[in-house]
């Protein structure tokens, strides 16, 4: 007759197995924490805009200009999985008085190469000087991940004007809540610490919010505004998502009033007082 296993000997394997599924599960977070932050999308369209190419380190950059011919520049910095050929009409429409550049990141769209934050950084003080050579005036505008980008360009070179949608204070402060049984101040590579670089920044800005956010929580939105010398402008835009806010006509009326459009077309807060 087989002797019965002790209580303790079966809390020791299930102790191990927890254990091991535990590690398992830190590995395969650790190895994929690039393809969590960057959802490279393929070139969907060639858009109804013309094209540039901006020789960048080991890759020529190619994107697309909205609204040529403009002396005021914005520069755009997309989300981690947006395709910013999609923009185009938006910012036809929110932007006329600015000459509007979208250049997808590297590894996105019809751009080869790896994202990680150290390329994307460089890359946008690339995209920004090439920019700046031929605009006297210069703002920049980052969604959710771009915001990461955008806080750092405008914290790194003179800039007009600051628009973040969706920002974040850092990477890592949300990965800590959203994985809160692991390390990840151990092993996240690319942190994107934006509240570090918000006071240096001397623009004016723009943070543009979604009502209903599942993805950026709110508090971190406020944590980067109190890193700003100047407080910043905020919109939230009602009845939105963290992917859906750009659907809302408060949106495109929120930038085009920020960048200072026609007085005839009706501003942002004005939509929302009626």
């Amino acid at each position: 007759m087989r002797e019965p296993i002790s209580l303790w000997r079966l809390l020791k394997r299930f102790a191990m197995v927890v254990a091991c599924l535990y590690l398992l599960a830190g590995v395969g977070l650790y190895s994929m924490q690039r393809s969590l932050l960057y959802y490279r999308r393929p070139l969907l369209f060639k858009p109804d805009a013309q094209d540039i190419l901006i020789p960048a380190t080991g890759v020529a950059l190619h994107g697309w200009v909205v609204n040529p011919g403009q002396s005021q520049a914005l520069i755009y910095f997309g989300g981690k999985g947006e395709s910013v050929e999609r923009d185009v009409g938006l910012f036809r429409n929110a932007a006329p008085a600015c000459t509007v550049y979208l250049v997808p990141y590297r590894g996105f769209g019809p751009n080869p190469g790896e994202p990680t934050e150290a390329n994307l950084f460089a890359d946008a003080l690339v995209v920004d000087d090439w920019v700046r050579a031929r605009h006297p005036h210069v703002s920049v505008m980052g969604r959710s991940l771009g915001t990461g980008v955008a806080t750092w360009v405008a914290s790194q070179r003179p800039t007009d004007k600051l628009v973040l949608v969706t920002p974040f204070d850092s990477v890592l402060n949300i990965a800590r809540g959203r994985y809160p049984i692991f390390p990840v101040a151990l092993f996240l590579k690319d942190r994107y610490e934006s509240w570090r670089y918000a006071e240096t920044v001397r623009a004016k800005v723009l943070v543009v919010l979604a009502s209903n956010d599942q993805v950026v929580p709110r508090a971190h939105s406020e944590a980067l505004m109190a890193h700003f010398r100047v407080k910043p402008e905020v919109v939230v835009i009602p009845h939105s998502g963290h992917n859906n806010i750009h659907n809302s006509a408060v949106y495109a009326l929120a930038i085009a009033d920020f960048m200072r459009v026609p007085e005839k077309t009706p501003t942002a807060s004005q939509v929302l007082s009626h």
